[in-house]
């Protein structure tokens, strides 16, 4: 009873905290489809604090306690790939980044420069309907030096025929991806780390998986024009806008690229 009444607002928000934590490694696991790792793991840790804390058994404690400090070392290598992308998603959070905008008073909020968008959106819209597939990644505040260099250097103004004659099919760029850097087209060629996911629909072609390894790699925003059905589509924060029109590319490069 003593213990109840002592029971303040920092307890509360202690567990509270513990709670999220475990709630986001659950969300982080099961993405990766690791959650009878984690299962494994809860169960063990539930049966340390049983075997050390309440039945106070000193031998097996102690050799558990072992565990337990080798354990979390052990985790780290073996997740270091989902920790990374935890904390990057993280970091990248919406409000965290509203909450830094305010305090660095950042302007350029809402609308990107029409001038750099509408060259890369006519062009879209002229490869989709001859069903030339494209890739275009536009960096955001994630640095790709090292997709940059993985393809052919070109460091150019954003120019539509530019665009279209890179990607032309007898263009030897044209199956790579080409990589918008500060309001410039710095390369193209350029190799895209593909995702696995299982999750990503099966009509979905080698583009729209390299797209999606960009976006759950980087903060990048990646479109794809479908050599196969003509469709454009964007890969943002781990999703797909799928088969957008002209007015909802452009809508979406205005509003995205604009808060950066």
């Amino acid at each position: 009873m003593i213990t109840f009444l002592n029971f303040g607002i920092k307890d509360f928000i202690d567990i509270f905290l513990v709670a999220t934590m475990l709630f986001y490694i659950y969300r982080l696991m099961k993405k990766s489809r690791s959650i009878n790792v984690f299962t494994g793991i809860i169960i063990f840790l539930i049966l340390w604090l049983i075997v050390s804390q309440i039945l106070e058994m000193k031998l097996l404690g102690a050799i558990l306690d072992k565990f337990v400090s080798y354990g979390v070392i052990a985790l780290i290598v073996l997740f270091q790939d989902e920790i990374r992308k935890f904390l990057y998603s993280l970091g990248t959070h919406q409000r965290v980044n509203k909450l830094f905008k305010w305090f660095t008073n950042s302007h350029n909020k809402k609308d990107a420069d029409k001038k750099n968008i509408m060259p890369i959106v006519m062009a879209c819209m002229n490869m989709a309907k001859g069903k030339v597939g494209a890739l275009i990644v536009i960096e955001r505040k994630t640095p790709l030096d090292d997709i940059i260099k993985s393809g052919e250097i070109i460091d150019s103004n954003i120019n539509q025929r530019l665009i279209e004659n890179i990607f032309f099919k007898n263009s030897p760029l044209h199956d790579g991806a080409m990589v918008i850097q500060k309001k410039r087209i710095v390369a193209a060629g350029c190799i895209l780390p593909v995702s696995h996911d299982t999750n990503i629909p099966k009509a979905l072609g080698l583009r729209h998986r390299a797209a999606m390894g960009m976006s759950q790699e980087s903060d990048a925003l990646t479109i794809i024009v479908s050599e196969e059905t003509g469709y454009i589509s964007v890969a943002m924060q781990g999703s797909f806008q799928l088969n957008l029109s002209a007015e909802e590319l452009e809508s979406l490069l205005t509003k995205e690229l604009g808060e950066n």
